[in-house]
This record gives C-alpha cells, structure tokens and sequence, in this order.
C-alpha cells in the first residue's frame, strides 16, 4: 500500500504548524503497509506541557481551517506530556521531550519509510534540545 494524497496533505499541514510552534524533531513515517487503520503517523516533541498542548491546539486549528479535517479522537489532554490525535489517515503524537525518548516510537516505525515534510519541519531536527528528544533514525541512542 502507499500514503493517500490525503494523508500526504494533512501530514504536511500538521508538521508545518507543529514547526510554527517550535516542535522539535518533527518526523513522518508511512506507515500504510504495516497499519490497516492509517496511513501515516507524525510524531513532534515540545520542551514542556503547555507547549505540547499548544502545538496540538494550533495542529487542530490548520487542520480544520486548511484541510476542513476534524480529529476523530484526541487523546492524553490531561496529563499534556503525550497527546494523539486520530485524523483516520493519519495519527499524530505529540510528546514531552522526556516522554518521548522513554517511549522512544521511532524504534517500532524505523523500518517504515520515512515521508517527506515542509523544510521547517524538517528544520526542527537541528533546533536546540531536539538532539535529546529521541535517536536521528530511530536507533538505540
């Protein structure tokens, strides 16, 4: 299988407004040959929790005004250290910096191709403090 156009499209919104709120190491991976139920997940990290639910909230605001794309669930708003959202095509995680390199989802989606994002997105991978977020490629740090 291969990624929607659409998923293509609301994965590169999603990384262009996580980038717009200084997410870091944004990544994408097509995940539509392992996965029967998406496309694509999109993972970012954030130095604290409000900002992880600030870049979530601006996520869902282009979304909505760009793609007119609303999440069929939002996950983990509570706590504000992971929250997924469920676009259908594709999944979005964004994390605390900490929580990400515990979970560290890179590790099971490594042999997936990665997709391509905006160049502001894939700037965020050399912003200070993502080298701490979670390994380059996915690997044991």
């Amino acid at each position: 299988m291969t990624v929607s156009d659409r998923a293509l499209e609301l994965v590169a919104h999603a990384a262009q407004a996580a980038a717009d709120k200084l997410g870091q190491n944004i990544i994408a991976y097509d995940v539509s040959g392992v996965l029967p139920f998406a496309d694509a997940w999109l993972i970012a990290s954030a130095a604290n929790d409000r900002q992880v639910k600030a870049i979530v909230d601006e996520i869902e605001e282009r979304l909505l005004k760009e793609c007119a794309a609303k999440p069929v669930r939002r996950e983990g708003e509570r706590d504000g250290r992971w929250i997924v959202l469920d676009y259908s095509d594709i999944w979005i995680h964004v994390q605390h910096a900490e929580t990400r390199v515990e979970y560290s989802l890179e590790r099971l989606w490594k042999d997936c191709p990665e997709l391509p994002l905006p160049e502001d997105a894939q700037a965020t991978r050399n912003r200070p403090g993502a080298a701490q977020d979670a390994p380059a490629e996915g690997g044991p740090r």
